[in-house]
């Protein structure tokens, strides 16, 4: 049975806890569209205007008659890395270890775990093989569930063995191992995020190059996603604020700025590009190439400065992109087009179908 309830809308409640619902098991997308006799573009499409007026469903391929000559795309260019890697301890008990973030050519935080149990200690020492050997430095003590891990090779030598090594991460609602190449954009560039920029998955070339002979014009940034979930539904409840790296090139500085400056709307592809722009965000509403990390949490009551509309996919029940998404349409609204979406067969996930809101 489908249930969604809209809670009471408290001052400082999250959007999160505000749009509740039961995602059918049979609306998680288990494999991408290629793989079930679709186009990457062909998937379904939800358009949710800002303030006012009932959602539009139509197709993906459909995207430009909803942006206008002068809107700025702005997507994440960051390449998706096998981030799951199997190793062993020094008694040769197996490991899950799971890339989080990279914080240095040769250091990563990083989920072990063994089947669904976390485990770690500092000394330990990890083989994966291949001649690839790691050691535990400490425990994150922000993020505990995050260890801090050092292994012996780094730089390009390093990002050779992991894609030699890795898998691309993956959660239970996809049963099978796929090629990592299902898991990139087409415009990936920047190997770095440890789980797929999934907003931008459905875009063709095809699709993008019409936009721009229609005048809709393209920039990137990069930004590094970590792991959505740490094995803890106990800990994934409490959305932790992960720190992600990022970069605003002066080109997309100079780009959105020009937008802005003759009326276009700035519009995000994913909820990673609204936290770098947002991020970078400088006090006159401006905006200049920045390099760092954000933990930026952007929610129902943040004043978006720089981005008019963002291209997403549908986000599971208690997310914190949900909270997001709260910054631009109101929680019931988000309510009522979600409640549109389950009772017509969207599907959900990475690899599922998507939701446009200008």
């Amino acid at each position: 049975m489908l249930e969604l309830t809209l809670s009471e809308n408290r001052a400082g409640q999250s959007a999160s806890a505000l749009v509740q619902f039961v995602l059918p098991p049979e609306l998680e997308a288990r494999e991408p569209a290629e793989l079930r006799g679709l186009r990457r573009d062909a998937v379904r499409l939800m358009v949710l205007p800002h303030a006012s007026g009932e959602p539009i469903h139509t197709r993906f391929d459909a995207l430009g008659e909803f942006l206008r000559a002068g809107d700025l795309l702005v997507v994440n260019d960051s390449r998706t890395l096998p981030a799951l890697l199997r190793a062993r301890d020094e008694n040769g008990e197996p490991i899950e270890v799971r890339l989080a973030h990279r914080r240095a050519e040769d250091l990563w935080d990083a989920l072990l775990l063994n089947g669904r149990t976390h485990i770690g200690r500092v000394g330990m020492r990890l083989d994966f093989g291949n001649d690839l050997h790691a050691r535990i430095l400490a425990r994150r003590p922000d993020l505990p569930f995050l260890w801090r891990m050092k292994f012996d090779v780094c730089c390009s030598s390093l990002l050779d063995l992991i894609y030699r090594l890795g898998e691309p991460v993956r959660y239970t609602y996809v049963p099978d191992a796929l090629p990592l190449d299902l898991y990139q954009t087409v415009y990936a560039n920047s190997p770095g995020s440890v789980e797929m920029p999934s907003a931008g998955r459905p875009l063709t070339w095809e699709l993008l190059l019409k936009l721009k002979r229609n005048g809709v014009g393209l920039a990137s940034i990069s930004l590094h996603t970590g792991l959505s979930s740490t094995r803890d539904d106990a800990v994934d409840a409490r959305h932790p604020n992960y720190d992600e790296e990022f970069h605003v090139p002066a080109t997309t500085a100079q780009a959105v700025n020009e937008t802005r400056a003759r009326g276009g709307r700035v519009l995000a592809v994913g909820t990673t590009v609204v936290r770098a722009l947002e991020t970078a965000a400088r006090a006159d509403d401006t905006l200049a190439e920045t390099r760092g990390w954000t933990q930026l949490r952007i929610h129902q009551n943040y004043r978006l400065r720089l981005v008019d509309g963002l291209l997403t996919g549908l986000h599971e029940p208690q997310a914190s992109h949900l909270d997001l998404l709260s910054a631009f349409v109101e929680p019931t609204r988000l309510q009522a087009a979600y409640q549109a979406c389950i009772a017509r067969g969207y599907l959900w996930h990475e690899f599922g179908d998507m939701n446009l809101i200008v």
